[in-house]
């Protein structure tokens, strides 16, 4: 097969690893930068050029679209669509799953547990908004935010009340959370692919951070899910639509809370952690389907 990796760095861990288990099952693959494409729009003939070349007869992409180029990318995962090109991971479900505040509303919609959250349009009564979740202490995101930027935790009220009031005057929307504090600092990440867990880890923030995203410094361990985890983790990756996902959860005393669904989840710590080719997995899931 023809497979076109979706990726503005080669050399990035999860790219490379990609490329490498294409190659090893026999396939020809190439990385494409997708703000590099010109996407060529007419009537019956929908066509991608890319320096100085047509991006025709391509069996499938995989879609590793950074949030910064969110835009661009999926029009670019559109085009491979309407040239009937399977991809690991739909535009629109890529879509939805960069909205948090969708990604919640959807999630909550398929009746999976989550951390209690409001959301309000730039609403001066902030004590009413920490009542709805509890009060203090609380989490406070930024809906643009990723890999654990743009995320406070507030220990007091008068604390979240300046945060929440610093936010509206910049304009800037964001989500409140009840903090979920038996989870002690530490989240789940269960990668899915094609309905299946297929490896899953626990990562632990560093001591005295409540974040447990492996770029701010936290650890991974492989982790045995709970049934309930695992069911979990396959119907929040269905209900987002994703054939490719990272589904992060809090465990906590009435079950697990999922935190969000990732469509670009990374491969290095989850590979790292469990010792298992996630790679070859999302290549068979194309071979499987193409």
């Amino acid at each position: 097969m023809k497979i076109r990796i979706l990726s503005r760095n080669p050399k990035l861990y999860s790219t490379s690893r990609l490329v490498e288990a294409a190659k090893k099952r026999n396939h020809e693959v190439e990385v494409i930068d997708p703000i590099k494409c010109d996407l060529i729009i007419e009537k019956k003939k929908p066509t991608i050029y890319y320096k100085g070349h047509w991006l025709e007869e391509t069996d499938a992409v995989i879609p590793r679209i950074g949030a910064s180029v969110t835009f661009f990318g999926t029009a670019v995962v559109r085009q491979f669509e309407m040239m009937g090109t399977f991809t690991t991971t739909e535009s629109q479900a890529l879509v939805r799953s960069r909205d948090k505040l969708r990604s919640l509303q959807i999630l909550s919609r398929a009746r999976l547990g989550l951390p209690k959250t409001v959301f309000t349009n730039y609403s001066k009564d902030v004590t009413e908004i920490l009542e709805h979740v509890g009060g203090a202490p609380v989490i406070i995101k930024l809906l643009e935010g990723t890999q654990g930027l743009g995320v406070v935790l507030a220990e007091t009220q008068n604390a979240a009340e300046s945060v929440i009031e610093a936010f509206n005057g910049l304009q800037a929307r964001v989500i409140v959370q009840e903090f979920i504090k038996e989870a002690g600092g530490a989240d789940i990440r269960a990668f899915v692919v094609d309905g299946q867990v297929v490896g899953a880890m626990k990562r632990q923030g560093k001591e005295g951070e409540f974040r447990s995203n492996l770029h701010r410094g936290g650890s991974a361990s492989v982790i045995q899910l709970t049934d309930e985890e695992e069911n979990a983790a396959i119907k929040a990756a269905k209900a987002m639509a994703l054939g490719v996902a990272g589904v992060d959860m809090l465990q906590s005393t009435r079950g697990p809370l999922i935190l969000e669904v990732n469509s670009s989840p990374g491969l290095e710590g989850i590979e790292e952690a469990t010792g298992k080719d996630i790679a070859k997995t999302i290549i068979r899931y194309i071979e499987r389907n193409v």
